[in-house]
């Protein structure tokens, strides 16, 4: 299918709607991890937390990732992409509400926890639902949507995280006749940072009410004529056939089993979707989403400037993931992953000796960490929600990606638990220089293993893991 088949009217409104309606799961999803950047040094402070305890309140979000993902791809692909993301949306609101009004730190981790199950629904779902919806050419910039999301919801919650602070700070008798209001606005504004999530959740929830169901969910459970008619409206009759003949040729010659991604071939699909993973929490890019305002304080730059040079790494990461969705079917997947990486490996090790060396100072660490933050956002940001839900068969597409980002959601759970204690035990520089070594590595990993699956159909790309004998297919 080429780019010109919905590249006007009414067919290319109803596609990128669709797909912008599904890539709010990732504005959630950026939102939730990241609006605890600004205030787990207050939580830290409220409830005389340990550093361990520190560790435990960032990663408990992320304990109910994993196990969001691991049910995301079951209940997808037994009740349907759309009704399982309203279930996310749901979780999304709970989590913001009950986080703002906890008590206690013991009633605070269950609130984040939700909201983590949320999040990894919507992390296996969101992605999955605009590649099945995407037609070949143009499916690398809608699956990009979704990265452009995620960095959309981290912008939201540093600006939000910051102007909150700034107003807590500059008006301490504001809504001193009403003490909730005072409490939640102004005495304990950490409060406010996460009630504000329960705005983008009631959006993503009415919109998804109104987008369809993915078009080849519908075909695989065999509600054909519904699956068609949305397939028609998305490329025109023509098109539509041509899909829909390889939608069902691809399902009759598979069983749906998980275990067949053990088969050779499939196996390396199974290896590079999870090393997609791993590798990209691994960058260390959560670690400054999550604590990006304490590193900036250890190089001696105060809360409330950190909170806006967050802001601005912020700025950063979604121009380049902007420009990113130009290039990635333009340029391919590769290129984009191999350059930025290496790119990755020099900036973490120049982050490191900034702390190593005594002449260090702030400004020239915020610029080291743009150049890192551009670089992740234009490579491995954008590469790995678009590469991951294509490389699966179908009929294993919803289970095979729980597998895929239920390995992401538990480095991520690992990274951030250790890394408050790792960097007061061995310093900030070798927290740096950790992440630069494992870069490297996953660079060379990329190379070898990651296919080019720019401008092949989902079906095109499974004959890819069919050939994988001859190992020089998969570049």
């Amino acid at each position: 299918m080429s780019n010109t088949t919905v590249a006007s009217g009414k067919n290319i409104r109803y596609l990128v709607l669709s797909c912008l309606v599904a890539s709010l799961g990732g504005l959630l999803f950026g939102f939730d991890t990241a609006v605890i950047s600004g205030n787990v040094g207050m939580i830290e402070k409220y409830f005389s937390l340990s550093k361990l305890e520190v560790g435990w309140f960032t990663s408990s979000a992320l304990i109910g990732c994993i196990f969001g993902a691991l049910i995301a791809g079951t209940l997808g692909d037994k009740y349907g992409r759309r009704p399982v993301l309203l279930l996310s949306a749901f979780l999304f609101f709970i989590s913001a509400l009950f986080s703002a009004i906890s008590p206690s730190f013991a009633l605070l981790i269950p609130a984040r926890i939700i909201g983590g199950i949320g999040v990894g629904i919507a992390s296996v779902l969101s992605p999955m639902y605009i590649s099945e919806f995407s037609p070949p050419g143009i499916r690398g910039r809608l699956v990009a949507l979704y990265q452009l999301s995620i960095v959309t919801g981290i912008l939201f919650a540093y600006f939000s995280n910051w102007f909150l602070l700034e107003y807590a700070q500059g008006n301490p008798e504001a809504f001193a006749n009403n003490g909730l209001m005072h409490t939640v606005f102004i005495a304990d504004v950490w409060r406010a940072m996460f009630g504000v999530e329960m705005i983008p959740a009631a959006v993503f929830f009415g919109l998804l009410l109104v987008v369809p169901e993915s078009p080849r969910w519908l075909i695989q459970k065999g509600f054909s004529e519904r699956g068609i008619y949305i397939l028609k409206r998305i490329s025109g009759g023509k098109a539509s056939r041509s899909e829909l003949e390889n939608i069902l040729e691809s399902l009759s010659e598979k069983k749906g089993k998980l275990k067949d991604l053990l088969r050779p071939g499939l196996f390396t699909a199974l290896l590079v979707g999870v090393g997609l993973s791993v590798f990209g929490q691994l960058t260390g890019i959560n670690i400054i989403i999550y604590y990006g305002p304490n590193v900036l304080e250890d190089a001696g730059i105060q809360l409330g400037s950190a909170l806006q040079y967050q802001v601005v790494l912020g700025v950063i990461n979604l121009i380049f993931t902007i420009l990113a969705l130009f290039f990635i079917d333009r340029v391919g997947r590769r290129p984009l992953l191999l350059g930025g990486m290496s790119v990755l490996v020099l900036a973490l090790l120049a982050a490191g000796l900034l702390f190593v060396s005594e002449s260090s100072n702030g400004i020239l660490l915020v610029i080291v960490l743009g150049v890192y933050i551009a670089c992740f956002a234009f490579s491995i940001g954008a590469v790995i929600w678009v590469l991951t839900p294509e490389i699966f068969p179908n009929e294993v597409r919803g289970r095979a990606m729980s597998v895929a980002v239920f390995s992401n959601w538990l480095t991520n759970a690992g990274a951030a638990y250790l890394f408050p204690w790792y960097v007061a035990n061995f310093g900030m520089h070798t927290g740096f220089f950790t992440f630069a070594a494992i870069c490297f590595i996953a660079t060379l990993f990329f190379w070898r293993f990651v296919p080019e699956t720019k401008g092949k159909s989902l079906e095109e790309i499974e004959q890819i893991w069919g050939r994988v004998s001859d190992k020089r297919s998969l570049v």
